[in-house]
């Protein structure tokens, strides 16, 4: 009964058409990689299958801050950390799966460790060498830091712009933690050099082409959950904290409770989603906690349309696509580009694509409303009972027959 209530309340035609592209992608885009050949038109290169693969890991990201941002009010600016943690925990998996074949063959340390002299393995590395752990810190990592950070922001009632500043400063701090050598973490280089996963080769365009359906599966499923939820009893007390805390809070409700839900489901999605980019870019390293990158998160949501599930992933597929295209082309003018994109958009589109999409949909459909569902004027009465009046009168004595 909750899934057929949800398939009928939670999914709508163009989510519904959202989630048939991805699964779609996810079948045609490994066979026309793999079983096309590469003379044919229809071919598509290994580069490309981890272009796109990587543009379907921000989408993910987008979509989780959407959750927060669209539908409960939070502003993160830190979205980044959750981002580069969960690509942390798969990287250091990822290390130690290499063994004895890294530049120093050192079967236990990684090639940053053995460069820096450690002896030992630290204790935070422990059990990465298992998927099973790896793919638990992945969701854990960023899941904790949200709770705790949440804990202490929601219940000391800090909003808007401060609760913006404080979580830039969050991952900035984090940035400058994971840049220092003694942490553990590979410093300023990072971690990279990446072999295999799970057994089988980074490298080889059936392991890209997998990685490729996994991001777009996982998608998919954050794609149902985001919709699952903002659908529920629960989505709806989230848009009420969104447009009336105080209100919500007088009804007897308790919305740091609410936002600090929201924002632990949002950065173990994002955590996931860093997850998946790691195999796929093949290095993982501080630069992501970089709070510029956590700015482009958000202007990717505001482009396609915060509070619309679709649009967080249409504007991170375009504006990562635009990136790629300026940066190819025109590198110096990136930078540039992506500002005026953020300054047109709040000003001509405030509500995002789709969201100026829904909203010109809604006026055309009030123009073309039908004549008859219009409210008939007193005109109208007037000349109705005028007629009934005409038609009563007695057309007096008929002629005899």
């Amino acid at each position: 009964m909750i899934a057929a209530r949800f398939l009928r309340d939670g999914i709508d035609r163009r989510i519904g058409l959202l989630l048939a592209i991805l699964l779609a992608a996810a079948v045609l885009v490994p066979l026309l990689n793999l079983a096309v050949p590469p003379t044919s038109s229809f071919h598509m290169p290994t580069y490309l299958v981890a272009l796109l693969g990587k543009y379907l890991c921000y989408a993910m990201l987008a979509l989780s801050l959407d959750l927060v941002w669209g539908y409960c009010g939070i502003l993160s600016l830190g979205h980044g950390a959750f981002f580069a943690l969960g690509g942390y925990a798969m990287g250091m998996y990822l290390m130690r799966q290499i063994g004895a074949r890294g530049v120093y063959g050192n079967p236990d340390l990684p090639d940053f460790m053995v460069f820096l002299n450690w002896k030992e393995l630290p204790w935070y590395w422990y059990g990465f060498d298992q998927f099973w752990f790896a793919a638990l810190m992945v969701m854990l990592a960023p899941g904790l830091l949200a709770f705790a950070f949440g804990w202490l922001a929601f219940r000391s009632r800090v909003t808007g712009v401060y609760l913006s500043i404080i979580t830039q400063a969050m991952t900035y701090a984090l940035l400058l933690a994971f840049f220092r050598n003694d942490m553990g973490f590979g410093g300023n280089n990072g971690l990279t050099d990446f072999k295999d996963i799970l057994g089988f080769n980074l490298q080889a365009r059936a392991t890209r082409a997998a990685l490729f359906s996994i991001s777009a599966l996982m998608l998919s499923g954050a794609v149902i959950i985001t919709a699952a939820l903002v659908s529920s009893k629960y989505g709806k007390l989230m848009i009420a904290v969104r447009d009336a805390e105080s209100r919500t809070r007088f009804l007897g409700w308790r919305p740091e409770n609410i936002k600090l839900f929201a924002f632990t489901i949002s950065a173990v999605m994002a955590g996931i989603a860093g997850a998946l980019y790691v195999p796929q870019v093949g290095i993982i390293n501080p630069s992501e906690f970089s709070p510029a990158n956590s700015i482009e998160i958000v202007i990717w949501t505001a482009v396609g349309g915060r509070g619309t599930i679709l649009g967080p992933v249409i504007g991170a597929v375009a504006v990562n696509w635009g990136k790629s295209w300026f940066t190819a082309a025109m590198p110096e003018l990136w930078l540039f580009a992506l500002g005026g994109l953020f300054i047109a958009v709040t000003l001509l589109l405030p509500k995002g694509i789709v969201g100026t999409w829904d909203e010109w949909r809604a006026a055309r459909r009030a123009r073309r409303l039908p004549n008859e569902l219009a409210p008939v004027s007193e005109p109208s009465l007037a000349e109705a009972a005028a007629r009934t009046a005409r038609h009563s009168i007695d057309p007096g004595p008929q002629p005899a027959e």
